[in-house]
């Protein structure tokens, strides 16, 4: 590098020195350098993809309090979630081998 330096010293001069010394300085080593700005953008992107991921979540919370709202649906999801019954009436819950698989691979 200082061979190419000398060779070409002609050419440079203080300020040329100093403009590039400027513009080091200013891509890696300031406060608004482009490593700065790249973790920025790095952390821009993943906080977007978990605003995509609430935002679906929400809609699906909101679906469940619609379905909720109804007395059919309280009815539907204490039956299915919780196994209640009405009186004089006999539940059998019945599993398929495949399920009892995934249980147990789960546990």
């Amino acid at each position: 590098m200082f061979k190419f330096i000398k060779k070409y010293s002609k050419y440079f001069n203080l300020y040329t020195y100093i403009l590039i010394g400027f513009v080091i300085w200013m891509l890696f080593f300031d406060a608004h350098s482009l490593l700065f700005h790249h973790e920025l953008n790095s952390d821009i992107n993943e906080l977007e993809y978990q605003k995509e991921h609430y935002k679906n979540e929400i809609a699906k919370d909101e679906k469940a309090i619609k379905e909720l709202s109804t007395e059919e649906g309280v009815e539907r999801t204490a039956r299915e979630t919780y196994y209640m019954k009405k009186p004089n009436e006999d539940i059998f819950i019945i599993e398929y081998e495949d399920s009892i698989a995934k249980q147990k691979q789960n546990e």
